[in-house]
């Protein structure tokens, strides 16, 4: 009897608890949203976060806010997201050097394929290489021979150890045959910074991080690693028209939520980012800062992401690129 009496508990209890969830999505969202940056503030991750945080409170209704956690190359703002509860109000505005490089390069790093639920393609961007601008070249064919000239003297930044940036730095040495010491920060804004200041002497980014540095004359650009020049930098030349070969980079920004996420939740805000990536002053503000816009849904960035996990595997692998 009482065993009866504790079935018919646990089931009632069950079936309440799934109309409340119910009554939970159908209201979604009814509190803030937290779109967690894992970096600092100023580069094209934060860029890109605050190009759909506005337009995305107003028509949900409800305030979005970026919230940065940089540091651990990154780790700490995944984690955070990776161990948030998936009720659809924490969500990773991750770049791909943090979502798709560090699992192969740290122990502690989110898995992106188990941990995270995907949302939305953001936006996807080329490098642009620029340095501090007292160092007295103005293309990469003289900065190989500036270095080559000066062993072991110049280094170079990134937003973290395994980022992008460490990777593409790591690759032009090989290119080029110089020699640079790797100096890690804790993501775009602090690097640029001390690259300014003559702390550091190159940085390979996105534009979104440096545009303005660069037409206000305080860094130079010694090339964009796109196939073509870009309509934002138009007086850049591209590694390729100098020489580099097989330099072609693109860093990618997406909208990811922890795994277990309601699919009602991930599909409503796909849909929403979608319908605001589609805007004509927000693709410009994107492609203003030498960056790109591109859709697709929950599962196209599934694919992408488990493609983009074995491409850069590769990568790092090939270029026996380590971090700890």
């Amino acid at each position: 009897m009482n065993k009866c009496f504790l079935i018919k508990n646990l089931i009632a209890i069950s079936l309440m608890s799934s109309a409340l969830t119910g009554i939970a999505q159908e209201g979604y969202p009814n509190r803030p949203i937290t779109l967690i940056v894992p970096s600092a503030p100023g580069g094209t991750t934060d860029f890109t976060a605050r190009l759909i945080a506005d337009p995305l409170s107003k028509v949900l209704g409800q305030p979005v806010v970026v919230e940065n956690k940089g540091g651990a190359s990154g780790n700490i703002g995944g984690q955070a997201v990776a161990l948030a509860k998936p009720d659809g109000y924490t969500f990773l505005v991750s770049y791909s050097g943090y979502q798709v490089g560090n699992p192969h390069l740290f122990k502690k790093a989110p898995d992106p394929i188990k941990d995270f639920a995907p949302v939305a393609f953001l936006t996807k961007a080329p490098q642009v290489i620029v340095v501090t601008p007292s160092l007295p070249v103005s293309d990469l064919k003289e900065f190989a021979a500036y270095a080559k000239a000066n062993p072991g003297k110049l280094n170079y930044a990134s937003s973290g150890n395994g980022s992008i940036q460490h990777i593409a730095g790591e690759l032009l040495k090989q290119i080029t045959g110089v020699r640079m010491a790797h100096i890690p920060y804790k993501g775009a804004g602090p690097a640029v910074q001390d690259l300014m200041a003559g702390q550091v002497d190159l940085f390979i980014t996105t534009p979104a991080s440096v545009i303005g540095q660069i037409k206000g004359d305080k860094l130079k650009a010694l090339a964009v690693t796109s196939q073509t020049r870009l309509s934002a930098l138009p007086n850049v030349p591209t590694a390729n028209e100098q020489g580099i070969k097989n330099f072609n980079l693109d860093s990618w920004f997406a909208l990811y939520a922890p795994a277990g996420t309601p699919p009602s939740v991930i599909n409503k805000i796909n849909s929403e980012v979608n319908k605001i990536l589609a805007r004509p002053e927000i693709q410009k503000k994107a492609e203003d800062s030498g960056t790109f816009v591109e859709q697709m849904t929950p599962a196209q960035l599934a694919t992408f992401t488990k493609k983009e996990y074995d491409f850069w595997g590769k990568v790092i692998k090939d270029a026996s690129i380590t971090a700890e």
